[in-house]
């Protein structure tokens, strides 16, 4: 059937009424001399295109559209499973880093009796693309997964990584030791000590931060030292409807963070909260340790100050955190842009090698890269 052209296109698809500008349509046209074949790369720019552009004609079959546009007659067709999948409508902004595309949780949600605690067995996870396919959707969809029976062996934590992306390799080097290190009385970080670490996020005085982190047990501790996680994007959504004001503040307030030693010495001035376009909740920052004073007007720093409790003390609910003693062989990796870590103070007996894991950090693009491409390859 072909229809008359117009300022866009219209179509029914699955019972949905869809509207697609006649420019986006354009810019995204999949023919040969748009796009290099084997890619999705365009070969032009949006400067290349002429002004003024409308449909003059289009012809609907069952599984395609062919339009044809106004100036220069171009002609292009769009599979309509496409254009149902990319149509630019409603409120989603298609971010897959917000909130909407996540499942979020407080500790009862994910208890691990209950079978929904994200787990995986490592051996399982090297040999059958379907075990990883699910552990790191884990990670996308809940902010973490534990990956269980991996060798309680240095640098193991490495390898963890390899298998879907790269190690970020920061001023901690390509991996780190949490542990106290007798021989070192004043530690650069209060994570090589025994004491009790409350919620955080780590690193948040880097631009970027890194997006995952990898904490890979070789040694627990003989009292205390269990992991605890919270989801901070569940936190954030409960400030939100129950606190807007504070919610706006966390949000709308770029507070400043820094780390030095004899080294190094970062900066980094971010959100508490980060949005994205949309108002959608797109990433955490909290770490207290690392804040740095907070500059404006009287008015400003006491609101800032009165949210910021408000959201400490949500962050901090009971209910909010799941509490893991990692045992040697288990490996959790973990969003560090949404899901918060806290560590229960350990004792250290004399003689003993005390608590020891090993860390790294990742990205999340190369993360949701191995699995979009491990899911590609089981659809085939």
């Amino acid at each position: 059937m072909t229809d008359p052209g117009g300022s866009d296109l219209e179509l029914t698809i699955g019972g949905r009424v869809l509207r697609f500008p006649a420019v986006w349509l354009r810019d995204n046209c999949p023919c040969p001399g748009c796009v290099a074949p084997g890619t999705t790369q365009k070969l032009k720019d949006i400067t290349d295109m002429p002004n003024g552009v409308a449909i003059t004609r289009t012809a609907h079959a069952a599984a395609s559209v062919t339009v044809t546009f106004a100036p220069d007659q171009h002609r292009s067709e769009f599979s309509r499973s496409w254009l149902a999948a990319h149509a630019p409508y409603g409120d989603s902004d298609g971010d897959e880093r917000t909130e909407d595309a996540k499942e979020l949780w407080l500790a009862a949600d994910l208890d691990p009796v209950t079978g929904r605690f994200p787990a995986a067995s490592w051996p399982r996870y090297l040999d059958e693309p379907a075990e990883r396919i699910r552990a790191l959707e884990a990670v996308l969809r809940l902010g973490f997964v534990l990956l269980r029976g991996v060798p309680a062996e240095p640098g193991l934590v490495l390898e963890a990584a390899a298998s879907f992306g790269f190690v970020r390799e920061t001023n901690y080097g390509r991996l780190f030791d949490v542990r106290v290190d007798p021989q070192e009385p004043a530690p650069g970080n209060l994570a090589f000590t025994s004491r009790a670490i409350r919620p955080h996020t780590d690193n948040p005085y880097r631009d970027p931060v890194p997006t995952v982190q990898l904490l890979h047990c070789l040694r627990t501790a003989g009292q205390g030292g269990e992991t605890g996680l919270v989801d901070g994007f569940a936190a954030a959504a409960a400030l939100r409807a129950s606190d807007p004001a504070s919610f706006g503040a966390m949000a709308g307030t770029a507070a400043p963070f820094g780390y030095i030693d004899q080294e190094t010495e970062l900066r980094a001035c971010r959100p508490l909260i980060e949005l994205s376009p949309r108002g959608r909740v797109r990433g955490v920052r909290f770490n207290n340790r690392s804040m740095r004073p907070l500059r404006g007007s009287y008015a400003e720093i006491t609101a800032f100050y009165a949210a910021y409790r408000r959201w400490a003390e949500l962050l901090a609910e009971p209910g909010r955190q799941l509490n893991l003693r990692l045992e040697p062989g288990d490996c959790l990796v973990f969003d560090n842009t949404r899901v918060l870590h806290a560590r229960t103070a350990f004792s250290m007996s004399a003689g003993s090698p005390g608590r020891h894991l090993q860390g790294c950090y990742a990205d999340l693009d190369g993360l949701a890269s191995t699995l979009a491409v491990l899911t590609r390859e089981e659809k085939s």
